[in-house]
């Protein structure tokens, strides 16, 4: 396993009959957003399942990475499904902080 900082991103889950929960790692840029929406819409469009985002290894976020993240709220919203992130790391939160996006994105309150 490459632990390096700029480890490539790839994104695995994992699933329960609950709730999907999305392991973001590596750095989420322009180059990998098609990667990730083709692993997101199927999920997005469940509602039967929560959705969780855990981004404790996510090194980089860039604006397209946020915008899919909106995307996705922006669904769920709409669905009245459950959307939650999880484990966002210090420097991604302060972006998120500094953006306004913050107050938008619920954190998992249901960890043990």
């Amino acid at each position: 396993m490459n632990t390096n900082q700029n480890e490539k991103f790839n994104v695995t889950t994992e699933r329960n009959e609950e709730s999907c929960t999305v392991y973001l790692n590596g750095e989420l840029d322009l180059a990998v957003a098609g990667q990730l929406r083709l692993v997101m819409e199927p999920l997005v469009l469940d509602s039967d399942l929560d959705l969780i985002i855990n981004m404790r290894n996510l090194k980089y976020i860039d604006s397209t990475g946020i915008g899919i993240l909106l995307s996705i709220l922006k669904a769920r919203h709409g669905m009245k499904a459950r959307f939650v992130v999880d484990e966002v790391p210090a420097r991604i939160q302060k972006l998120f902080d500094m953006t306004g996006i913050a107050k938008f994105l619920t954190p998992n309150k249901n960890r043990q």
